[in-house]
């Protein structure tokens, strides 16, 4: 996520090396990475595999997809992590993880109900797992037929959201009236220009610091999918793809080791260009917890993905803005800030803060077939 607008500025350079001849390579796209997101067409008979087409296309920590599908007779399945799939350095409690099955289950909860059945839950069925996810389940799910439920308004927009990760046009203010209905949904927001001000040098202090954190940067160095062979190949991760990503790796001049060097050329554009990014924040959206229990987790990732929804129903962008919330010691410091600008106390959790604006139209995000999720 930090790291797509870091490698633009190398890219723009090894666009113009490129010669004719290789055109098609860098304006080609990826085809199996974005089909998940076609959901066209008749859907599944087994309805359970109807929700989890829709949930696998969920907002989740550093696009990992952490979720394990085991069906279970005819109506009920059993959803847990995929151990390997979590980030270690910046979300060390499995806090951030956890709130993307909560994305995840609210999602295959809408698209359950647009079949007409309930989805009921049993979340952490054999306990809540601390301080970190293990093998047991996170949730347990029962499909039941039910006349009584009705569509959910936001369904359709699950194929149409995104995580805008772009500059927002700050000339458009975001009006209040519209974060109002986001913010229905649970959790607080602000367009004050004074506070976002305030908010927004702590996220930039943030995110400065993930960079320039060794173990941290190289957590989403690791996890680049650079060029679209490489997002084929795992549609999971942090998706560099473009013309000028394309042009760069081609011509050498984006790679791992130039990403993973703080003092590189395309790491110094890199900064620059996420200051501007991140600092184009037209209002702010939060969602706070009175504790910081897995059930939390579960709820704040419920509501952050139906404001998310929301948002894009109502012509805004959205982004979270998570680098100032993560418990890795290095950025203790803006954390504490953000907590008390937020008027958190000392129990309650800050678990979600994104910005949101009027940003320019952008494609999906890559995705891991439902197929892949499903285990014996």
């Amino acid at each position: 996520m930090v790291s797509r607008r870091m490698v633009l500025g190398a890219g723009v350079g090894g666009l113009a090396l490129v010669s004719a001849g290789g055109i098609w390579r860098v304006t080609r796209t990826p085809q199996a990475a974005y089909a998940p997101w076609k959901l066209a067409g008749s859907p599944p008979e087994d309805v359970r595999l109807d929700a989890f087409h829709h949930a696998i296309l969920a907002p989740n920590p550093h696009n990992r997809q952490p979720w394990t599908i085991r069906l279970i007779g005819d109506d009920a399945a059993e959803i847990s992590c995929d151990l390997d799939k979590r980030l270690p350095v910046t979300d060390p409690f499995d806090r951030q993880i956890t709130i993307g099955f909560g994305t995840f289950l609210e999602l295959a909860r809408i698209a359950a109900a647009e079949r007409g059945y309930r989805m009921d839950m049993e979340a952490f069925p054999a306990g809540e797992t601390q301080p970190r996810l293990n093998e047991s389940p996170v949730a347990k799910l029962t499909f039941v037929k039910d006349a009584t439920i009705n569509s959910d308004p936001l369904f359709g927009a699950i194929p149409v959201r995104r995580s805008n990760k772009e500059v927002y046009d700050l000339t458009r203010a975001v009006e209040d009236k519209k974060l109002q209905q986001i913010a229905a949904v649970g959790g607080a927001f602000s367009s004050d220009p004074a506070f976002v001000a305030k908010l927004r040098e702590q996220i930039l202090i943030g995110i400065e610091t993930e960079l320039l954190t060794h173990d941290a940067n190289m957590e989403s160095v690791e996890l680049m999918r650079i060029g679209y062979d490489e997002i084929d190949a795992n549609p999971d991760g942090i998706d560099l793809g473009g013309p000028m990503i394309e042009a760069g790796k081609l011509t050498g001049q984006i790679d791992r080791a130039q990403l993973a060097d703080p003092d590189s050329q395309a790491s110094n554009i890199g900064r620059d260009q996420m200051a501007e990014t991140y600092g184009s924040i037209g209002a702010l959206y939060w969602i706070t917890t009175p504790a910081n229990t897995r059930l939390d987790q579960l709820e704040a990732g419920r509501q952050y993905v139906r404001a998310n929804l929301q948002a894009t129903k109502l012509g805004l962008s959205m982004h979270p803005m998570s680098q100032t919330l993560q418990e890795y010691d290095e950025v203790a410091e803006p954390y504490r800030a953000v907590h008390a600008m937020l008027g958190a106390t000392a129990k309650d959790r800050v678990q979600m803060l994104a910005r949101l604006g009027y940003g320019p139209m952008i494609g999906p995000s890559p995705r891991w077939p439902l197929e892949k999720h499903v285990k014996a």
